[in-house]
């Protein structure tokens, strides 16, 4: 164990100094948020380096991004700069498992090809495109892909089959059990790897190279990992694998902020910590050195609901400074107005509005771009610009500038009112190309006359919407051409939630509010799309960011918005908690405590009543905080 001494050099706590002390064997370090988590992990290093003569190379310190890494080794350069040129390693799961690979493709003579890079013609999404279109015969959508490859990343990060999985969870893919298969069977018979392949690939070389196996296992006598909490299964057993059976693992983790069970995270990997290892040792380092008292006796407070969790408690040695606070508005508009005006006068580069969902931000960088207030995006694919809403609202507009065009008409003519038939419109494409395609439908032999007043009506419909500035454009489209009832009755199908596609309706309005017609409209789009891929602000405006994005970072002041029961917690988490499962409300929960735990002194939880017209409820975390503040 360190001495005081040196924990006074080093202003360190008596928990921290424990925890770096542990030199042989497995230990788990349970850290809450502002703990301290990379000065344990750099110091350990230190300690085992120079206190007791580890050779620096036989220290593998392991984390779950390349930013992580990049920051932990700066960090042990700045506080150690006399052992700036040792051979310390900090490296990602993915980086080590790779080069694993490679020494494993040299011995063998097999040359393998990663299939991450989107600007190569052969990569993972284009091969994904291909296949659902080959199996589907249809073209995939951009959300979908995305659902795809999260499904694909779920199954090999969490060990499972294909079969297992799709006894387990209902996929929003069709012929999922086809495409993965196939998927998988062509990588690996041309050699091609995407980022989930070198772990199952790893795992396999591992279990069936003796070789190897024994030669990592010499090469690294210590192995650390960060953020245990958000390590796969597969990941999980990999560094198992290595560490075995000198059992020298340090993990640092806090199972109340694993927050990606989408991407693969296995908690119960922590959890079942003492089963895996029963000679381990637990620390816990329960002092928070970030925020305020107010803040960090709440989040105590509200994280004790979770029950699959080690029992922890969160201090701090810091003042109080201002309660927590909890503002309910009637809409939209009036929650950013809120925020406009507490941002004046305050140091921006020091704040952060906080998520759930990445469209939230879009109304935000509509307001903070209009008002000239400089601001940082972290999460740069915002899918809103390309979303098929939109698409359908530019194909409304743009038809009733031009009837004629049965293009346009097919991608729509089944998404509002009137029923037409597909044998209609196959048989009005033979006729008079430069005719109204209402005019055209009408000569379908015996039409009757409900028909024809139906498309006479339509006819009077698409005229008005013509002459109707953007935003009552909109709106017309959603009410009077009964678009609105196309999503209500089609939402689930498509995978999002009735609210989830009226919000982006209102988003579309507001950019459309201060233009003319629909190519201002297209070019405040295009212009709103650039300035978030390319932020012009140079590192000095408010911090825009989903709360996963924000794992890690800490403010001054936060907001956390659009705090709506059904957005956060989700649907899906609800309705598995009703029905006896716990867990995806769990990990709701553990994510809203992530979110407020980024805050030093000033924490604002913001609500509405109303959006786009409809009544909306608050939270059901804002009611249990509530009740907490009030007790």
């Amino acid at each position: 164990m360190l001495t005081n001494k040196v924990g006074d050099i080093l202003n360190l706590s008596q928990e921290q100094l424990d925890a770096i002390g542990h030199t042989y064997g497995p230990a788990l370090i349970l850290a809450v948020p502002g703990a301290g988590k990379t000065t344990v992990l750099i110091h350990r290093t230190y300690n085992l380096i120079k206190n007791h003569k580890i050779d620096p190379s036989k220290i593998l310190s392991i984390t779950f991004s390349r930013a992580s890494a990049n920051d932990m080794k700066e960090r042990f350069i700045s506080c150690f700069p006399k052992e700036a040129n040792l051979n310390v390693h900090f490296s990602t799961i993915h980086a080590f498992c790779y080069g694993l690979i490679r020494e494993y493709a040299f011995i063998n003579k097999i040359r393998y090809r990663l299939i991450e890079d989107g600007s190569n013609q052969l990569n993972k999404y284009n091969l994904l495109k291909q296949l659902y279109l080959k199996h589907n015969s249809d073209y995939i959508t951009e959300e979908k892909l995305d659902t795809l490859l999260n499904e694909i990343s779920y199954i090999k990060n969490m060990m499972f089959t294909v079969d297992e999985y799709l006894k387990d969870y209902k996929s929003d893919i069709d012929n999922l059990r086809t495409i993965y298969t196939e998927y998988e069977n062509y990588k690996r018979k041309n050699r091609l790897l995407d980022f989930d392949d070198m772990l199952s690939i790893s795992l396999e070389i591992l279990r069936e190279n003796k070789h190897l196996l024994n030669k990592y296992r010499n090469k690294y006598d210590f192995i650390q990992v960060d953020e245990g909490q958000d390590t796969s299964k597969i990941q999980m057993e990999i560094i198992k694998l290595i560490a075995y059976p000198k059992n020298n693992l340090f993990i640092v983790a806090d199972d109340d902020q694993s927050i990606y069970g989408f991407r693969g995270a296995y908690p119960k990997g922590i959890l079942n910590f003492k089963d895996d290892f029963k000679e381990g040792k637990l620390f816990f380092m329960e002092r928070n050195y970030r925020s305020s008292k107010n803040i960090v006796s709440v989040c105590n407070k509200f994280i004790k609901s979770n029950k699959l969790r080690f029992e922890k408690n969160i201090f701090t040695d810091n003042d109080f400074a201002q309660p927590i606070n909890i503002i309910k508005v009637n809409t939209l508009m009036d929650q950013y107005e809120y925020i406009l005006e507490s941002l004046k006068d305050t140091d921006l580069a020091d704040t952060c509005i906080l998520y759930r969902n990445n469209l939230s931000s879009v109304g935000l960088i509509e307001i903070l771009e209009r008002e000239n207030i400089p601001f940082l995006i972290r999460d740069k694919k915002l899918r809103f610009f390309n979303h098929w809403v939109i698409q359908d609202i530019i194909d409304f507009m743009s038809f009733a500038q031009d009837t004629s065009n049965m293009e346009i008409y097919e991608r729509i003519f089944y998404k509002k009112k009137g029923f037409i038939s597909r044998r209609q419109i196959n048989y009005a494409k033979t006729l008079n190309h430069n005719l109204s395609v209402f005019q055209r439908i009408k000569d379908f032999p015996g039409i009757n006359s409900f028909y024809e007043r139906n498309l006479n009506q339509l006819d009077l419909d698409f005229k008005k919407l013509s002459k109707l500035k953007p935003k009552d454009a909109i709106s017309f489209i959603e009410y009077d051409l009964e678009y609105d009832q196309y999503l209500r009755d089609n939402s689930m199908k498509f995978g999002y939630t009735y609210d989830n596609l009226v919000t982006i309706l209102y988003f579309l309005k507001m950019m459309a509010e201060k233009t003319n017609n629909l190519g201002q409209l297209i070019s405040r789009l295009n212009h709103v799309k650039s300035i978030c891929e390319k932020p012009p602000y140079k590192n000095k405006g408010v911090t825009l960011s989903t709360i996963h994005s924000a794992k890690g970072l800490e403010f001054e002041r936060v907001y956390m918005i659009d705090l709506i029961d059904g957005e956060f917690p989700n649907y899906t988490s609800i309705e598995k908690f009703l029905t006896g499962n716990p867990n995806l409300m769990e990990e709701e929960r553990r994510l809203f405590y992530v979110g407020m735990s980024r805050a030093k002194s000033e924490l604002n939880l913001l609500t509405v009543k109303y959006i786009n017209g409809r009544s909306v409820s608050p939270s059901r975390f804002l009611n249990e905080l509530e009740k907490i503040t009030n007790s």
